[in-house]
């Protein structure tokens, strides 16, 4: 705001006769007509001109013109404020969609199935996918993903056991991963997906032992578990991978049955990959309407295929084939 043509400035008097009231107006100075070029008139009005050594009236003057076009000034500046902000928010939002478009390439050039989910309301109770994959694992990989399949139209579990790295914790990666990216509006890595929009996802994952030794596994679980009570609302989807195995069987299966109850009965849905065998079989016998149950599929060699199929928890994990592998077999 340089105003070379000068600027145009009212203002009335104060108390003690000072100015206040000061306001920038638009000058635009009207050209004469013919005859008040042949005969100007008297313009009404007093002139001041200023002598150009006069510091403090240059002082003076130069403060009546910042009061003038302070107002001008400040708006200016938030607009401009306004419009940076609105460009730094445009590029944050922009660099998403870009992420997604090159997300999509990628996978495509991997040939890897993606579809736009079709997304269903909160307490609809839908939940169900072709050929979903763990996203973040395909592009850490360079062989394609092993999709798998499920149907938990009307079930508030998802109940994941079997066969040691068989994919169980993978598969569950996939389901908070493919939730997540419907919720922003995209694309999702399966074949074809229907869902319940949640209220909040939330994760459980079990952590290392705490090093500085302030409390056990167990207990530092259980603290983790407390948290998400406080947070959890109907509708919301919670992610169980193995936990409260830190304590023995027996106790760890009792802790997670009446926890996964109680979120079922408070209108949470739970996905649940558990060892926990005799957790597994009193939701098998006392929930098994409300459950979808999945074990990841072991070849008769031991081979996993990393795929889930619909079928009752077993009381193994063959964890034996772990050890052949590693130890070599029996003897």
């Amino acid at each position: 705001v340089e105003f070379r043509g000068g600027i145009l400035i009212s203002a009335r008097l104060g108390r003690g006769n000072r100015g206040e009231g000061y306001v920038l107006r638009n000058y635009e100075p009207r050209l004469p007509r013919w005859f008040e070029r042949l005969f100007p008139l008297r313009e009404s009005g007093y002139t001041y001109w200023l002598h150009p050594r006069d510091e403090s009236g240059a002082r003076a003057l130069s403060e009546l013109e910042d009061r003038g076009i302070n107002l001008v000034a400040d708006a200016l500046a938030q607009s401009v404020d306004h419009i940076l902000a609105f460009f730094t928010t445009l590029r944050y939002e922009v660099g998403f969609y870009v992420a997604c478009i090159n997300l999509h390439e990628e996978l495509a050039a991997k040939n890897e199935p993606v579809c736009f989910p079709v997304p269903s309301d909160a307490d609809a109770g839908i939940h169900n996918f072709t050929g979903l994959y763990d996203v973040c694992l395909s592009l850490a990989t360079k062989p394609r993903v092993v999709g798998n399949d499920c149907n938990a139209d009307d079930k508030a579990i998802i109940l994941v056991t079997g066969a040691n790295q068989g994919g169980k914790s993978t598969f569950l990666r996939s389901v908070g991963l493919s939730h997540l990216m419907m919720e922003c509006g995209m694309f999702v890595p399966a074949t074809s997906l229907r869902a319940s929009l949640c209220s909040g996802l939330f994760t459980h994952y079990k952590r290392e032992e705490d090093l500085k030794m302030k409390s056990g596994k167990f207990d530092e679980e259980l603290r983790r578990m407390s948290d998400l009570a406080e947070r959890l609302r109907p509708s919301a989807l919670l992610l169980f991978n193995e936990s409260f195995a830190a304590t023995n069987d027996r106790e760890g299966s009792e802790i997670a049955r009446q926890i996964s109850e109680a979120l079922v009965d408070s209108g949470i849905r739970v996905c649940f990959v558990t060892h926990l065998y005799e957790f597994a079989y009193r939701i098998w016998e006392e929930r098994a309407a409300q459950t979808r149950f999945l074990r990841a599929e072991r070849g008769h060699d031991g081979k996993r295929t990393f795929r889930l199929v619909e079928a009752e928890p077993l009381p193994t994990s063959y964890g034996e084939d772990i050890y052949r592998r590693v130890f070599g077999s029996f003897r």
